[in-house]
């Protein structure tokens, strides 16, 4: 599992640990690890030349600490430094005995255009806001250069925790990263800004309880179903798919494609795309009547391509259940009679989509996701997958939000919510929570999305037929 500490959980770490080590030996330790990276990006250190952009913060002392180890294996070193009367003291006097030099920001544009590798140490984990113009005339000058940027501990100008960017930032190549990941590293829009992820372990004890998670491979593995030799298709769990409509009716044959590929035994569906359901998947269970009479299920999915249909909606939200609502569900359910439902409820919009439940415009929306998504779940008391570049669920009760980003580009496409929407309730169904069903099921999806895209455009029939591979990938 990777994790992402708050600011104040990460400072609280390291003055506990810094009080039990000799002064100074925490920023020596980053800043090996800092080096470290850059010598392997750089491949040959001696006769390459660096560029630190340093602040006046230990940020800035990382920097300064990481280059002086880089000027004594033979690299030429230059210190940009943005304010000159307050860069850290040990960090300069170290870089500057070990034959590195120190600038100014008017001095930097020459520097800039010839270097091999930009340290940016501008700004720490506490920053707030974009850059201010100085700095950020010098994040675009090392964009605009041919050096590859290495960001300490995280992009300057993004926000550690609100995951927002807000204004000018620096966009790295590398982040090199201390003691834990930051939310802003696993969160879009600012982990847009980090490029690769590197993680330096600085010795930190932190909390058994994260901000933020984010699923591996084996923390998938662990949570999905498996049947036993006494399993039978209602022990594996039966999912019921309410969606489609006559305008609409591949919606509900995608849906039913993502649930038959999600572990449950066996796929009820009810609606007027039953002939089409059929026609492509005979295996599926087709009921004539409303939900209320549609027979036994252990989770229900409800809105995909739904329409206008208020009646399926409010049945479904009436049934003692786990239930998903996506799409035109989202549209049609009552807040109230989401909130009075006692069995788990699992929302899964997109920005567009969570906008309009909030009464706010998209952009505020994608601008802040993390806080959305929050917010959303605490609206609803509902748990909510809120889809993206990088998929995030939040429970309604508190607890981490879990991030996921195993998806690509070629997933934003016709009819891959709806599944997404299938394939989280079969995983319902099967018996997981509703936090465990939608992060595992983005984590499958977007590992499908991937394999069925492979480099080139691919349709949501493609996603949910690369369902399998994904399954075995994540079990192998």
């Amino acid at each position: 599992m990777r994790t992402a500490y708050s600011v104040e959980t990460v400072r609280a770490a390291e003055r506990e640990l810094m009080a039990r080590l000799p002064e100074g030996a925490l920023m020596q330790r980053a800043a090996a690890g800092l080096a470290a990276a850059c010598a392997d990006l750089l491949g040959r250190v001696y006769g390459s030349r660096v560029v630190l952009l340093v602040g006046s913060g230990d940020n800035g002392g990382d920097a300064l600490h990481a280059g002086a180890r880089l000027a004594r294996r033979g690299a030429g070193v230059t210190a940009v430094l943005l304010a000159p009367g307050r860069a850290h003291p040990s960090g300069l006097a170290a870089l500057l005995r070990a034959g590195g030099r120190a600038t100014g920001p008017d001095a930097a544009e020459p520097l800039l255009r010839r270097a091999d590798l930009v340290v940016d140490g501008i700004v720490g984990i506490g920053g707030k806001g974009g850059l201010r113009p100085d700095a950020a005339r010098l994040a675009e000058l090392a964009d605009a250069s041919r050096a590859a940027v290495v960001a300490v501990d995280l992009p300057s100008g993004v926000e550690a925790d609100t995951a927002e960017v807000h204004g000018d930032a620096v966009r790295a190549d590398l982040t090199v990263t201390f003691g834990t990941h930051k939310p802003a590293l696993l969160v879009d829009p600012a982990r847009g800004f980090a490029g690769a992820v590197h993680l330096v372990d600085i010795g930190l004890d932190l909390p058994e309880q994260a901000d933020l998670e984010a699923l591996q491979h084996a923390d998938v593995a662990a949570r999905l179903p498996r049947p036993g030799a006494a399993s039978d298709k209602y022990r594996r769990g039966v999912v019921g798919i309410a969606a489609g409509s006559a305008r609409y009716p591949g919606a509900a044959v995608l849906a039913v494609s993502g649930a038959l590929r999600g572990g449950a035994g066996a796929v009820r569906y009810v609606g007027p795309a039953a002939d089409a359901v059929i026609a492509r998947f005979p295996e599926t269970l087709v009921s004539g009547q409303g939900p209320a009479k549609a027979g036994r299920v252990q989770a229900w999915v409800v809105g995909p391509g739904i329409g206008e249909d208020a009646s399926a909606v409010a049945e479904v939200l009436a049934a003692d259940v786990p239930v998903l609502i996506d799409a035109d569900g989202l549209r049609l359910a009552d807040r109230e009679a989401v909130r009075a439902r006692t069995a788990p409820t699992l929302m899964t919009p997109h920005a567009g989509e969570a906008a309009a439940l909030l009464g706010v415009a998209r952009e505020a929306v994608e601008e802040a996701r993390l806080a959305s998504v929050r917010e959303l779940a605490g609206l609803y008391g509902a748990t909510v997958l809120l889809k993206g570049a990088t998929t995030l669920v939040c429970g309604p009760v508190g607890g981490p939000v879990r991030a996921n980003a195993t998806g690509t580009a070629w997933l934003a496409t016709a009819g891959s919510g709806d599944v997404l929407s299938g394939l989280a309730g079969s995983l319902l169904a099967s018996g997981l929570s509703a936090l465990d069903a939608g992060s595992v099921a983005a984590y499958l999806h977007g590992l499908a999305g991937r394999f069925a895209a492979d480099g080139a455009p691919a349709g949501a029939h493609d996603v949910a037929a690369a369902v399998p591979a994904a399954w075995r990938d994540v079990t192998g």
